[in-house]
């Protein structure tokens, strides 16, 4: 069975590289991912070589590759500016040390033996330690960053797809930390109870087979979020460290309600928050600034009243024969699911109460 994972999960890996890296188009984040499920691939190539030559895997440093890997993934998802440097590549060198030396010791991964006072025990030790500490500090900041970029999302898009709101990165977060903790646990259990038949093989690279799968489907699907304004540049806004007067907030605010109620942008279900920028020729902080200080609502909720008293006022039309989901794409809604969600946080019912309310009156 090990030896049916291990082939498959190398011939997967790879062939989900491949797909992404010939992706149209493909951006910084396709690349990070291509290259790290390359190296997923070679990591199950090397699991199958260590079977043929030594009959059970070396000291494995999968962890080493998946944390740093993922950082940089969705950091390349989340920051706007971000640009794939070679200077990235030393979070890949604890990597590369364990792996090549655990080559050069041939040191097995057997949990039985991990307390067992040999040569090589400064090996395991040191590998365990690099291990926990890269779990922690890279899990903890990329789940801060998945989590600050859904908040951001509604100050910068009016709407919000799944593939913007990287639902499917916080699923592997949690699927990845359940599997180290139990992994932690079974672990436990084989160090001590030596009698223990737990095959720790199957399950690590089972539920690496896992993810693979997931990254693949996902990270095949997975656009580019943030789409800087063109006349941006790496110098900061000369805005940037102003602070607005209220003649100035009143201004801004002024413009934007009346661009956005003559032009109807809102019907546009594609309105963010650079086109906006660009259209005023407001720094974006500016607008988000007067949105909150002087509205009380981020970009998403101030656009997407508006879409729903267009809703309102064809959904009270007699005249009007479209279905309700029409009438929410036609308002500028592009998803029946945050149609409904979002008509029933603002006024308390669904679209479906809303009309029949109106028909009794």
């Amino acid at each position: 069975m090990m030896e049916t994972i291990i082939w498959v999960g190398f011939s997967q890996s790879l062939f989900a590289g491949i797909l992404i890296s010939a992706k149209k188009k493909p951006q910084v984040q396709d690349r990070i991912l291509a290259a790290w499920l390359f190296l997923l691939a070679l990591e199950f190539l090397s699991c199958a070589f260590d079977f043929i030559f030594w009959q059970i895997p070396l000291l494995s440093s999968s962890f080493l590759l998946f944390n740093p890997a993922f950082f940089l993934y969705v950091k390349s998802l989340t920051k706007p500016d971000f640009k794939l440097k070679y200077l990235q590549l030393l979070h890949l060198v604890p990597f590369f040390i364990f792996e090549i030396t655990a080559y050069i010791l041939q040191e097995r991964s057997n949990l039985h033996d991990f307390f067992v006072p040999d040569s090589t025990k400064w090996f395991r030790f040191s590998f365990a330690i690099a291990s926990g500490i890269s779990w922690t500090v890279y899990n903890y900041i990329s789940t801060v960053m998945v989590t600050r970029h859904r908040k951001k999302l509604e100050n910068e898009f009016s709407t919000i797809e799944n593939s913007k709101s990287l639902k499917w990165l916080l699923f592997i977060v949690i699927i990845y930390n359940l599997y180290c903790g139990l992994a932690v646990i079974l672990g436990v259990i084989l160090i001590s109870v030596p009698d223990a038949k737990l095959n720790m093989y199957i399950f690590n690279y089972s539920a690496l087979l896992v993810v693979i799968y997931i990254l693949g489907f996902y990270g095949l699907r997975q656009q580019k979020i943030f789409n800087p304004p063109s006349n941006e540049s790496a110098v900061k806004d000369k805005y940037q460290n102003s602070i607005l007067s209220e003649e100035r907030k009143l201004f801004i605010k002024k413009q934007v309600i009346n661009y956005v109620e003559k032009k109807k942008v809102f019907l546009n279900p594609d309105i963010n928050m650079n086109s906006l920028s660009e259209n005023l020729d407001i720094p974006k902080h500016q607008i988000t600034e007067v949105l909150n200080s002087e509205l009380g609502k981020n970009f998403f909720r101030f656009i997407n009243e508006y879409r729903v008293e267009e809703v309102k006022k064809l959904l009270a039309d007699p005249k009007n024969n479209y279905s309700i989901e029409a009438i929410g794409y036609e308002c500028g809604f592009n998803s029946k699911s945050v149609f409904f969600t979002v008509f029933k946080n603002i006024t308390g019912q669904t679209p479906l109460q809303f009309r029949n309310r109106i028909n009794q009156a």
